[in-house]
């Protein structure tokens, strides 16, 4: 083994300014200096004669097959489906630059908003109000009070929490309110089947019995309630009991979600097979499924017009959209897609929005109908004090 020179080794000032050599410790002599180095050496050359050769293990396998990893990860991300997979890993996260807080709403009108905590309020300008342990809520027509449940009871509140009156009914869920600015009725379901109130808390009486199935009013004056089950939707005269028209559901499945238009005009019924748009008086102008991606969820437009639904398929979801409703089937518009699944669907009451609810990356996810804007805002769970991710009970009018 030969002996190296050693080099001196070079220390800078540190003072402000200073930039050269202050002196290096190779010109510098220490006592006794030179027979120590002598004697560690002789001592290194011994050992180094006595050792064991052993075979150099080599790290280029390692080196080679890391560098092989990344340039397929790189081919990867710059090639098509490469480019798709790493837009699916930044959409598990959720939609980047979203707001960290709801500081407002995209368009005029309310939400309602049920978490763990409870029932909340939330106005235009993202303020929030809890109006108490409740599980489930609707508004009332023109949003001037809120219907809630919660076990075995219901209740009528005005929105900012003051209660109007309650109603004590075993297993009491699934509250609809409906009607005009003097006449109101409440629908909703317990043990005993779907049940109607008076908006004043009189008159509670059993409308059909063992009902279980979803809740929707038709908008207006007429007193008529659809209602969904595994093997048919019905539309029933409130005050005589009369069917005014039913249609057979097939798939036998049964109905997820039922909603009328706000103008009354059309009915929309889901399953996870189908989407429905019925008219006011049962025809059919528009159908998707069976054969497509499960539904998750759905909407129609307050002017009934257009439809917006979520599917789910091969871990993705896909927010669409169609513009038209018609009879010889509208081309439906993607909109949005993201990993995981998306929940809860809402139209904006100006029908310029839609809300989508993405619990994967606990967001709501707000999307302009025209396809140019999107808006996201992250930590929902938080800001509803809620372990489970909350859920949007209705969009409502300004007033």
């Amino acid at each position: 083994m030969k002996r190296k020179r050693e080099a001196p080794v070079t220390v800078t000032g540190t003072r402000p300014g200073d930039c050269h050599p202050l002196y290096t410790l190779g010109q510098i002599e220490i006592p006794g200096e030179h027979d120590a180095r002598e004697r560690s050496w002789a001592l290194l050359e011994a050992a180094f004669a006595d050792r064991q050769p052993s075979p150099r293990r080599s790290h280029w396998p390692r080196v080679a097959a890391v560098a092989v990893a990344l340039s397929a990860l790189l081919a990867a991300a710059l090639s098509s489906p490469g480019r798709a997979v790493v837009e699916e890993i930044r959409e598990v996260v959720g939609v980047e630059r979203a707001q960290p807080a709801l500081f407002s709403l995209p368009a005029p009108g309310r939400l309602l908003v049920a978490s763990d905590a409870g029932v909340w309020v939330v106005q235009e300008d993202g303020s929030r109000r809890l109006l108490g342990d409740y599980r489930e809520a609707s508004w009332s027509p023109f949003g001037r009070f809120v219907v809630a449940a919660r076990e075995n009871e219901l209740a009528a509140l005005e929105p900012d929490g003051d209660v109007r009156w309650t109603l004590a009914r075993p297993g009491a869920r699934s509250p609809r309110w409906a009607g005009t600015e003097t006449d109101t009725r409440i629908a909703y379901v317990d043990r005993t089947g779907i049940r109607v109130v008076a908006g004043d808390g009189t008159g509670d009486r059993l409308l059909v019995p063992g009902a279980r199935g979803q809740l929707a009013w038709r908008p207006g004056a007429r007193r008529e309630l659809a209602y969904g089950s595994s093997q048919e939707v019905q539309v029933l005269d409130v005050d005589t009991g009369r069917v005014v028209w039913r249609a057979a559901h097939r798939p036998r499945l049964p109905v997820t979600g039922i909603a009328w238009s706000a103008d009354g005009s059309r009915l929309l019924v889901l399953s996870r097979s189908a989407l429905r748009v019925y008219g006011a008086r049962g025809n059919l102008p528009y159908e998707v499924g069976p054969g497509a991606d499960p539904f998750q969820a759905a909407g129609i437009a307050p002017n009934g017009r257009a439809a917006a639904f979520v599917q789910q398929g091969g871990g993705r979801s896909q927010l669409w959209i169609v513009p038209r409703i018609r009879p010889d089937g509208s081309a439906a518009r993607r909109l949005f897609g993201g990993a995981g699944g998306f929940e809860d669907l809402s139209w904006s009451p100006d029908g310029e929005w839609l809300l989508v609810t993405w619990p994967a990356a606990d967001q709501w996810v707000f999307a302009r109908v025209d396809g140019r804007g999107i808006r996201a805002v992250s930590n929902i769970s938080k800001q509803f004090r809620s372990g489970s991710f909350p859920r949007v009970e209705g969009w409502c009018c300004t007033h």
